[in-house]
């Protein structure tokens, strides 16, 4: 039945029934996998693979997320279950953000990623430099070809 593929599940209970495909338009699983994969849901959630960390150090841990997307980013977490937000009853209040099981389990998958992309950046620039390499000279061409001139020679007198 497409409705249980898609996650059309309306209790919790029947959610544990269903397959979830998240190549399926409506699956639940597209948001969930968006925000771990996002920008900065990736980077959060490895963050708090290390520790415990209250809003503003968790901020400077992810250099350059503003304080609006680090709100918005851990709600949704918190929604999705992979983060635990727990307010202190001190004044001024203090609230800690920390990963649930699933969060863990989800971050060190993470994590993995993060350094088999570390490790292999070498080969990622090199890619990157051959790439742009050979499509910066062969957009000029086409750009030449197009305004009907020859393309210029790299070392010819440009402007």
């Amino acid at each position: 039945m497409d409705s249980e593929r898609t996650g059309g599940a309306s209790t919790t209970a029947d959610a544990e029934n269903l397959a979830f495909d998240v190549f399926a338009r409506a699956c639940p699983s597209r948001g969930t996998l968006e925000h771990v994969t996002g920008k900065w849901g990736g980077l959060i959630l490895s963050a708090l693979h290390d520790s415990t960390f209250r809003f503003n150090e968790l901020r400077r841990r992810v250099d350059g997320v503003s304080e609006k997307m680090l709100s918005q980013t851990l709600h949704a977490l918190e929604r999705d279950g992979l983060v635990h937000r727990e307010a202190q009853p001190t004044n001024p209040p203090r609230v800690d953000y920390r990963l649930t099981p699933l969060g863990s389990a989800v971050a060190e998958r993470l994590l993995a990623l993060i350094h088999l992309v570390e490790d292999r950046m070498p080969e990622v620039l090199t890619a990157q430099e051959r790439y742009d390499t050979t499509r910066v000279g062969s957009d000029e061409a086409a750009a030449a070809r197009d305004a009907g001139r020859a393309p210029e020679v790299a070392g010819r007198g440009g402007r």
